[in-house]
């Protein structure tokens, strides 16, 4: 199946190669050696590069001969920016995606959308005003490690970031819960099979979930109904007005707690609207593979761009054998 997605980026891959300096990664390995980094939750490139040095089975998937030598950790960090330069993941995933819809896995009416936490590799301590420059912080305590006192001290988005990941945000999931330096990664799934079909990374914010829920499912092809699940944070009028417009049925649990919700009945009486609501807690599968072997629940890349690149990297890796169980199912 991985074999199957890079012939058609031939194209694009040609263009990416390097025409003058020292010789690079090729382009057409990148994913792979990307991809085997979240099969097999290696932690950085360091690691991956001694795996791809003495493992055979690595090196048969990337693509290497027994005695090609290995790349060194930094070369290929700076080779993989190729890929966000030229759209490749998500040309990648799309390409998967393909197969898959090809095989008949795909449903056409019936999806799920959610979002999840994606912690940022940045601590609390580099949450500073917005402007200070470093002398106006006075000398550490602790060169190192140094003493930072945040009581009776406001902190927001809008007055401070992060000096060590600026597009981070400071945000919670929920009340009561932990707010963290973080983004916000989106998956739009089909009921079927429980295919991603769909992924987004954005800044964390209190409408960003919906926001990119609306771009994903106006994305797709086609004019016909379908039908949307998703928890209570997507039971607000202005994203079921948006996918009323759009030509969906918003199939999201009802929030009833503190104000009207905004599905009536006229949704809720289909038998339909249970099965969703069943089918979408599936969805949570997704963000827990990503989060407990892809890597996603804390990252080292810093930006949306890079983090980008990995999450929707991460839902290819995770299409990838959930194709191959239902394409070659084990026997009984």
């Amino acid at each position: 199946m991985v074999d199957g997605a890079p012939a058609e980026l031939s194209g694009l891959f040609e263009s990416l190669y390097a025409r003058t300096g020292r010789p690079g990664v090729a382009p057409e390995k990148l994913p792979r050696a990307s991809l085997l980094q979240i099969f097999y939750s290696v932690r950085g490139e360091r690691q991956l590069m001694e795996q791809l040095s003495y493992n055979l089975l690595f090196r048969w998937f990337v693509g290497l001969s027994m005695d090609e030598e290995v790349w060194d950790h930094s070369v290929f960090s700076k080779n993989r920016e190729r890929l966000l330069e030229g759209e490749v993941t998500r040309r990648f995933f799309e390409a998967v995606l393909e197969q898959a819809e090809e095989a008949g896995l795909v449903s056409k009416e019936h999806f799920s959308v959610d979002g999840t936490l994606i912690e940022a590799w940045a601590s609390f301590k580099s949450f500073r005003p917005k402007g200070e420059k470093p002398e106006d912080r006075g000398p550490p305590d602790d060169p190192g490690n140094p003493t930072v006192d945040f009581r009776g001290e406001k902190r927001g988005n809008e007055t401070h970031q992060s000096t060590t990941d600026a597009e981070a945000r400071l945000y919670k999931k929920g009340k009561g819960k932990e707010a963290k330096l973080c983004y916000l990664g989106h998956a739009l799934m089909e009921n079927r099979s429980g295919l991603v079909v769909g992924g987004r990374l954005t800044q964390a914010g209190g409408r960003a979930e919906c926001e990119a829920a609306l771009e994903m499912i106006a994305e797709m092809e086609g004019e016909h109904r379908i039908t949307v699940g998703g928890d209570k944070l997507f039971d607000t009028r202005d994203f079921v007005a948006g996918l009323r417009k759009l030509g969906a049925t918003p199939h999201a649990a009802r929030n009833n707690l503190s104000r009207a919700p905004a599905i009536g009945a006229r949704t809720t009486r289909h038998p339909g609207y249970a099965v969703s609501r069943r089918i979408r807690e599936r969805i949570e599968e997704i963000f827990g593979w990503t989060k407990s072997v892809g890597g996603m629940a804390k990252v080292k890349p810093r930006g949306t761009a890079r983090v980008g690149f990995q999450w929707l990297l991460s839902l290819a890796g995770y299409n990838l054998p959930r194709m191959g169980k239902l394409l070659f199912p084990a026997p009984a």
